[in-house]
């Protein structure tokens, strides 16, 4: 015999009706014997709650009434045939008097109490039961409808009533004996006190009316029947990635449940544990998922946890006081007290000091609890024995589940690193010592953050996602996007990420989309985008409180880096090209540096300093690893490596710059390449990142062009006074000849000192054989000291840039 029970979007339209039918008729060719347990139709509850709560404030009710009866009557007329239905719109109608009825007394009275409530909302599953009973008798001539409120005794608890289990068992077992040639289509939710009163279940009550019958008959398992997977490893809701799971323990099913996994609820599973019974999750509408057994004994978990489950809503007390160490009692009596009082504890923690409690309650008990407590220990608090106790309030509860949990370390590390990375601070913590469980409070705000963050970390066969906010559409950032799109695939397979473009804004318009934009037509759908405003843009990213946030700056205007401060202390990670920021006042930088290691999110800009050059990662890692830097030199301007490289043989230097100029490698003014000063800034980022302090005006700069040149006010009158200093390059290219050497403008770090300077070299230094517009660095550190370490390659274009900013992206959050 099975039990077998379906929810209210299972028995909520015709449609609906006819997949729970399929399901009974393939267990009934089958051989199957089963009881049926309905609850309402969907809404219903909901629908008959807001009508007694109308009645009693006096208003008109009769409305909704009809709403209830139009939709059991639509499916009346669609799901039995005509020669049946009049026996069955007549019961339906006579259960709509008797609510009719009782909101009746209850506008009269203007007063709703427990037990009308109770009654009231009993129709719900009595229209259903009755309506899904005829339907079903049509193809199994052996239904008969049972009112569960007959044969579930309770206590007078109305709205979560204590069952009386042994009465309860008996009357079932008895009244199944002798219908055992019938098919139960029995009330979920509802039951009768000792005076006969409707009394009812309390949430989850149509699973827990179920698990009473399962119970009571030894039944061979316990079927829920709802419109999702089974368990999940979180609410699908919130966190997208979440999946179905294939089986839970007893204990595991019952935290998670606890702490807010709404497909069981505790209550339910308590006789099938108690007789061992399994219970089966199913989805109604997907036949094809087999379902989540519920059992004594499992399989070994793959993963350290099984789920996570949050509660939403809850509110924090923390009494503290010199009064409670080490007095024997304290503990028993507060908690007597919020029991007797029906306050719900949800989670307790206690200092080992004894000097503080915490304890969760629902934010609706704690004008209760506050009463309570200044009432109970008004001694206490006037000789300051006891503190008033403070209450936080808009906080959530999150809690991981799994039997593995006791036999894995660095469990709890790996939860607090998670939520820590994101910003998410914890406000109290509880782990009992059967390590099944570890709750943690924090705001209630970033429980979607924190649920998604928590996951990525322990359900590692998954992808992680990166959200991102990219700012900046021109080469650098269009590239980066086709990269992106183009990679996908290879770091889902290869890397388990999954990068998310969730914003993107130029300098015109803006988007945002936490469920991504698709990166195919991001023109298009960013031409019909907002107006831009940047502060808004950076606003909406900070409201969406997504996990894994990264902030690319794919430009070079002096805007966005004034976000990264704030978006740090949002615990925002930023990857940038942008290199204002970094070349700054140095304590602007120091600022940056510091506050996204204070808050735990990275700050790279390797494109700062070499393109796609891994320049600024080595210099990190040398120095990581204890390695001591002698001395870096470097070329780390692609234009001017271009010009001295072809300034040879009868080319004049007026000539070699026109067609840089030309071919695009140049500013449209060449003196912006030819100052050095982006140059300057490039060693200025290297010197700070090595650990100095340098300011611009500390790097010692040396010219290339002659005031002459340099003082021209306009790019033509430049070329006239370029033509005219031809002598002079022509004396520093000879003089390179002469000695078998050629021209580097070169950029040195030695002592913590920065210059930047023109110099012929010779076959032995590394740069000799620079050739095009390639960039190169060398490193000279203890370890390096007779051959040093040298990074050489292309030093500008979008291409190689946007891989670099592609190889931060990636990189961000890798610890």
């Amino acid at each position: 015999m099975k039990v077998v029970k379906f929810g209210g979007t299972s028995v909520g339209s015709s449609q609906s009706i006819r997949c729970i039918l399929d399901i009974l008729q393939q267990k009934y060719s089958s051989g199957e014997k089963f009881i049926v347990v309905s609850s309402a139709m969907s809404g219903i509850t909901n629908l008959l709650t807001d009508l007694a709560q109308t009645a009693s404030k006096g208003n008109d009710f009769k409305s909704g009434l009809t709403e209830i009866e139009q939709k059991h009557f639509t499916v009346i007329r669609e799901m039995i045939e005509v020669k049946n239905q009049n026996p069955v719109f007549t019961q339906i109608r006579i259960y709509i008097n008797e609510i009719e009825d009782l909101l009746q007394g209850v506008y009269s009275l203007r007063e709703l109490s427990a037990q009308s409530k109770d009654f009231i909302l009993s129709y719900g599953e009595k229209c259903s039961t009755f309506l899904i009973s005829r339907i079903a008798k049509q193809y199994f001539p052996e239904s008969i409808f049972v009112d569960a409120s007959d044969l579930i005794k309770t206590d007078s608890n109305f709205g979560n009533a204590k069952v009386d289990i042994p009465r309860t068992e008996k009357l079932i077992r008895e009244f199944t004996d002798s219908h055992k040639d019938n098919i139960l289509f029995i009330t979920g939710f509802i039951a009768s006190n000792d005076d006969n009163r409707i009394t009812t279940l309390g949430r989850g009550g149509s699973d827990y009316t179920a698990a009473l019958f399962g119970a009571a008959i030894d039944a061979e398992e316990i079927e829920l029947w709802s419109d999702v997977d089974g368990m999940l490893t979180a609410d699908p809701k919130i966190v997208k990635k979440a999946f179905s799971l294939s089986e839970l323990s007893y204990t595991e099913a019952m935290e998670l449940s606890y702490f807010g996994a709404k497909v069981i609820y505790p209550p339910a599973m308590i006789p099938a544990f108690r007789k061992k019974i399994p219970i089966l999750l199913r989805n109604t509408f997907n036949l094809d998922f087999k379902g989540t057994r519920v059992q004594e004994s499992i399989e070994k978990n793959p993963y350290p946890i099984r789920g996570i489950s949050s509660i939403r809503e809850i509110s924090l007390i923390n009494i503290t006081g010199s009064g409670m160490i080490g007095k024997i009692g304290f503990s028993g009596k507060l908690f007597s007290l919020l029991a007797r009082e029906q306050i719900n504890v949800v989670l307790i923690t206690q200092s080992s000091s004894e000097h503080s409690i915490t304890f969760a309650i629902e934010p609706k008990d704690v004008p209760k609890a506050r009463t309570l407590f200044h009432t109970e220990f008004e001694l206490e608090l006037e000789t300051n024995k006891l503190n008033p106790p403070t209450i936080e309030e808009n906080l959530a509860v999150l809690a991981i589940v799994g039997e593995n949990m006791k036999q894995t370390p660095g469990i709890s590390g790996k939860l607090f690193h998670a939520l820590g990375r994101n910003g998410i601070n914890i406000h109290a913590i509880a782990q009992g010592s059967s390590e099944y469980n570890i709750s943690v409070i924090i705001k209630r705000k970033n429980i979607s953050k924190a649920l998604n963050a928590v996951h990525d970390a322990f359900f590692t066969e998954l992808t992680k996602t990166l959200h991102v906010f990219n700012v900046g559409t021109g080469n650098i950032g269009s590239t980066l996007f086709r990269q992106i799109q183009k990679q996908s695939t290879f770091l889902r397979e290869n890397n388990d990420i999954e990068v998310k473009i969730a914003g993107i804004s130029n300098s015109k318009k803006m988007i945002i989309d936490e469920n991504g934009i698709d990166l195919e037509n991001w023109k298009d759908a960013l031409d019909n985008g907002e107006n831009v405003d940047l502060e808004q843009f950076v606003q909406k990213i900070k409201l969406l409180n997504l996990s894994n946030c990264v902030f690319i700056d794919n430009t070079a205007s002096p805007i966005p880096p004034k976000f990264y401060k704030s978006l740090f202390e949002s615990n925002i990670s930023v990857v940038t090209c942008n290199k204002i920021a970094n070349s700054s006042s140095y304590q602007e930088y120091k600022t940056l540096k510091d506050t996204a290691r204070r808050r735990g999110v990275d700050f790279y800009y390797e494109t700062n300093v070499g393109a796609g050059l891994p320049i600024i990662r080595t210099l990190k890692d040398l120095m990581a690893s204890g390695d001591r830097i002698i001395k870096i030199e470097a070329i780390l301007s692609g234009t001017i490596s271009y010009i001295f490289n072809n300034f040879k043989g009868e080319a004049s230097f007026y000539e070699v710059v026109k067609k840089a100029h030309e071919l695009g490698y140049t500013e449209p003014d060449p003196r912006d390449d030819l100052s050095g000063k982006d140059f300057m800034r490039k060693m200025m980022i290297l010197a700070r990142d090595a650990g100095y302090p340098t300011e611009e005006e500390e790097v010692k700069l040396g010219a290339i062009l002659p005031d002459n040149c340099m003082k021209a006010p306009s790019v033509e009158d430049f070329y006239e006074e370029l033509k005219k200093s031809d002598s002079y390059f022509n004396d520093i290219k000879e003089q390179a000849e002469k000695d078998n050497k050629t021209i580097r403008y070169i950029g040195k770090l030695e002592d913590g000192k920065a210059s930047i300077n023109l110099e012929l070299v010779d076959s032995s230094h590394p740069f000799y054989n620079l050739s095009g517009s390639d960039n190169i660095i060398s490193f000279t550190t203890e370890r390096y000291k007779y051959n040093p370490l040298v990074v050489k390659g292309p030093g500008a274009g979008a291409e190689v840039t946007a891989a670099g900013v592609f190889a931060d992206l990636i990189n961000v959050g890798a610890d």
